[in-house]
């Protein structure tokens, strides 16, 4: 295709993913459900699981190869600017009234499910197509035990404020827990992929670079990115370079960490939590928000949707795989989560809600998926079966939730 007609195939797709993203929204949210998980949903039915299945004619001329990998970069960006709102939203004072709490069901969200997820791998990769042939069993088990670990913490975020949990004990408990749980996961999956490239000087950067990014950043950054945006809000003449510094600064941040091997989303949390706050994140979520979470965040749904392929999994085989993989993901988050809130003294009922909330894997699930499919760690057929699970949990959530906090209700502080 020239570029001529490759931008008109782009200029079509994003028309359809933008409508069936929000129609798929319209249809969801009687039941309860955020945009999230209507964006993930039209992802998986845009794909070959579906759109490609009943017209794969019509799938190739909206959807041709040769406009994928744009597809994929679109998405990356929608991503770092995403990730870098949700970092502005971040407290680190709740994080820290919460600490101890946090860390024993942060490491309940983590050991158990990462145990499942590893003896899981190391049952099932000699005897299934799951993993690429170069994949060890050591790596296999780490990959999976992360994919296992992962807590949809931007939902987690957005459910919390929107029932008006913000500084509540709940709360707080959910999103400490949620971002330590992320942060292991994270780290983890550097290790699986700097092991995967067989030069161990890349995971002592990864993981020693990635320690030092986020030390500098909330240090001497942190007063650096004060002291800047400070001199820019100064006088009127500097006003339209705030923005431009920022999304400047962003991408510095995005490329640097993915230089170090710890993925861009990273770089671009940490820069966002270490902003100053007060009227300029107010000013950045205003400007940023809108165009990000409608416009380039379905791209990254859509882009995961058009790698999963539900057919993959006709066999019977292959269905109990996914079956199994699914009940070990509850089993080893939700219900350990729950049980180990429970243990740490928290109401059953916020136990419950803290349960639910980290059994969702959503967008830092997918996230996850395509590092792993994109570098050639595992097959389709075990990201279709991952994608299911991340998708089935993250429905889940909010249903689950409201049955102990229904919306509009708010726990007392």
């Amino acid at each position: 295709m020239s570029n001529f007609e490759l931008s008109i195939a782009l200029f079509l797709q994003f028309a359809i993913i933008l409508a069936a993203c929000r129609l798929v929204g319209w249809l969801v949210r009687p039941l309860g459900q955020p945009q999230v998980v209507a964006e993930m949903i039209t992802g998986v039915l845009l794909g070959p699981s579906l759109f490609g299945l009943l017209a794969p004619g019509l799938h190739a001329q909206v959807f041709p190869k040769q406009s994928l990998p744009i597809i994929y970069a679109i998405a990356q960006i929608g991503l770092v600017l995403y990730m870098f709102l949700i970092g502005l939203e971040f407290d680190l004072e709740l994080i820290r009234k919460r600490m101890k709490s946090a860390v024993f069901v942060s490491w309940a969200g983590i050991a158990t499910p990462f145990t499942l997820g590893a003896l899981l791998a190391w049952g099932l990769m000699d005897r299934f197509p799951l993993f690429a042939p170069n994949v060890r069993v050591w790596e296999a088990a780490l990959f999976m035990g992360s994919a296992m670990s992962i807590t949809a913490f931007p939902m987690l975020a957005r459910i919390i404020s929107e029932r008006g949990l913000s500084g509540t004990a709940l709360g707080t408990l959910a999103l400490a827990a949620g971002s330590l749980d992320d942060a292991a996961a994270w780290c983890l999956l550097a290790v699986v992929l700097a092991s995967f490239t067989g030069k161990l000087s890349i995971a002592l950067l990864a993981l020693f670079g990635g320690a030092f990014y986020g030390l500098f950043m909330f240090t001497l950054g942190r007063k650096l990115l004060a002291r800047l945006f400070s001199w820019l809000q100064a006088l009127p003449s500097r006003e339209p370079l705030i923005l431009p510094a920022a999304l400047t600064i962003l991408m510095l941040a995005a490329w640097f960490t993915d230089r170090l091997g710890i993925y861009a989303v990273f770089g671009a949390f940490i820069l966002g939590a270490a902003m100053p706050r007060g009227a300029l994140q107010k000013r950045f979520e205003t400007q940023i928000g809108p165009l990000t979470a409608v416009y380039l965040l379905p791209m990254f749904f859509v882009n995961s949707g058009l790698n999963t392929s539900i057919s993959l999994l006709a066999s019977p085989t292959m269905l109990g795989i996914a079956a199994l993989l699914l009940i070990a993901a509850i089993a080893g988050k939700g219900i350990a989560c729950g049980v180990a809130a429970r243990l740490g003294g928290e109401t059953r009922k916020d136990a419950f809600a803290i349960g639910a909330l980290m059994n969702a894997r959503g967008l830092m699930e997918l996230i996850l998926l395509n590092i792993g499919y994109e570098r050639g760690m595992i097959t389709q057929t075990l990201f279709t079966i991952l994608v299911i699970m991340a998708v089935v949990t993250t429905i889940m959530a909010v249903p689950l939730f409201n049955l102990v906090y229904r919306p509009g209700d708010a726990a007392p502080t």
